[in-house]
């Protein structure tokens, strides 16, 4: 019997092919480096994600699909590709000098990072539940990981443990929400699902309750209220590069595959579901920025932060359509690079055990260390939504779209949120330029690394305030790719 071998179109999987190589080799590698050379795994890292990006660009327009639809490759899943490119490659940098001043360099790091990415591009990709059920899979194992990395430290331990304990748990409502939908169609594929819908049958109650718990579990990993209580815990405990990589690429990845689900795949689930997603948008801007305003750790600030712009990027699903859709795409941007480069600017500025967490920490370093200073008041400021910043722009898209679609209550709520949280921000600011520390800690020389981090985050910011129109563009490109 002659054995006919299946015919594998691997052009939608290109952009992740380099990103699962170099996971795979730096893991390899790293067994045969001496411990003072594991930054030649950093650089290996660096050159899988350059690759996965530029052939994401050099894809770009095309429409594929692989495995039986299971796998997309259209605009929408570039623009992912190429935000994650980015978050990875700022990670990796701002890791070097962090896992070195804590004499912790272990490769391994760098391969957890790459396939956590690669999860993340499988969730962008996902054309099937089940195959955006892997995404979360993959990516979720790594971070668990990546958030004990500190094995000595009970805070470390205790991070990875929270993380652990509670994402398994939202990852059965999620699998159980997939079963329930496959009950009522019959398919977990998103085309024929749609195409289910299309043929005049009214989604079934089975349908709905599965809708509902998938939406349960995308809540955990965009941090909505009321499943955010794992956020400062784990963000506060886990080392601070893998904060920086959780609070930018777990939004970029849960908010892809989100969209693709309930707003361009399977519209009938944002139509029922709307209503609770706008009572979720507002729990989770107030609940956000009101806890935020009471911390006095930065990196419980961050974590709060964080769950606050979950709220605003629900406010733009709420609103649907392409004008919210293109300002959720846009908004991820500027929430990764304001993120990572507020984090980066925590990570230049502390040495070897000498972690400045407080708020009161930073008392003096307008004066300490000028420019790191001024790139961290940039990024307070594009936080708060103030101009001519990415986070303004971010904010202005946002509550257009919410207005634009009928929903001015919600906009007006969003913007009551932005002006609350416009003191925690700026509090960071006036410690740092306004208050003396009683006793200035040692200057440590930034690492290069770290502070390349912090200007291509602080450029970024600064670009996409004063010059959005090319991102908004591409932005428009891939909603359009899928709406038609």
């Amino acid at each position: 019997m002659e054995l006919v071998l299946p015919q594998i179109d691997w052009t939608p999987f290109a952009p992740l092919i380099p990103v699962a190589v170099g996971g795979l080799t730096t893991l390899v590698v790293d067994l045969f480096l001496p411990p003072g050379r594991k930054q030649f795994i950093a650089l290996l890292s660096l050159i899988a994600l350059a690759a996965s990006i530029l052939l994401a660009i050099n894809s770009w327009g095309l429409v594929r699909y692989g495995v039986h639809d299971a796998v997309v490759l259209d605009r929408f899943s570039l623009f992912f590709y190429l935000v994650l490119g980015l978050v990875g490659i700022l990670t990796i940098l701002l890791s070097m000098g962090h896992l070195d001043a804590a004499a912790a360099d272990q490769g391994e790091y760098y391969s957890l990072v790459l396939f956590s990415i690669l999860g993340m591009m499988l969730m962008a990709a996902g054309g099937d539940l089940v195959v955006i059920f892997l995404g979360l899979e993959t990516f979720s194992l790594a971070l668990y990981i990546l958030a004990g990395f500190w094995k000595t430290e009970l805070r470390s331990n205790e991070s990875a443990l929270k993380y652990l304990l509670l994402g398994a748990f939202a990852s059965g409502f999620f699998l159980y929400g997939i079963a329930l939908v496959y009950g009522a169609t019959g398919t977990t594929v998103l085309r024929q699902i749609v195409a289910v819908l299309a043929d005049g049958h009214s989604p079934e109650p089975l349908f709905l309750v599965g809708g509902g718990l998938l939406l349960v579990g995308f809540g955990f990993k965009i941090a909505s209220v009321p499943f955010h209580m794992w956020v400062p815990d784990v963000y506060e405990g886990a080392p601070t590069s893998v904060t920086a990589f959780m609070i930018a690429g777990t939004k970029a990845a849960a908010f892809a595959a989100f969209l693709r689900v309930f707003l361009l795949a399977v519209p009938a689930l944002h139509i029922r579901w709307s209503a609770a997603i706008w009572v979720l948008a507002v729990l989770t801007m107030t609940v956000g920025n009101l806890v935020a305003l009471v911390q006095s750790n930065i990196k419980r600030m961050l974590a709060y932060s964080s769950i606050a712009h979950a709220g605003y990027l629900l406010v733009a699903l709420v609103a649907g359509g392409s004008s919210g859709v293109t300002g959720i795409l846009f908004y991820l941007v500027a929430y990764a690079l304001m993120n990572l480069g507020a984090f980066a600017v925590i990570i230049a500025v502390q040495g070897r055990d000498q972690e400045r967490l407080l708020l009161t920490d930073y008392a003096g370093l307008g004066w300490q260390r000028p420019a790191l200073a001024a790139c961290m008041a940039v990024f307070m400021f594009s936080l708060a939504g103030i101009p001519p910043t990415a986070g303004f722009m971010g904010k202005l898209y946002i509550f257009s779209a919410a207005l634009e679609g009928h929903y001015p209550g919600l906009a007006v709520i969003g913007v009551l949120n932005s002006v609350i949280s416009v003191y925690f921000y700026l509090r960071v600011i006036v410690i740092m330029y306004m208050s003396e520390a009683a006793s200035p800690p040692p200057l440590v020389p930034a690492s290069a690394a770290a502070v390349l981090a912090v200007l291509v985050s602080v450029l970024g910011t600064l670009h996409l305030g004063l010059f959005p129109a090319r991102l908004l563009d591409l932005a428009r490109q891939s909603v359009s790719a899928i709406t038609g």
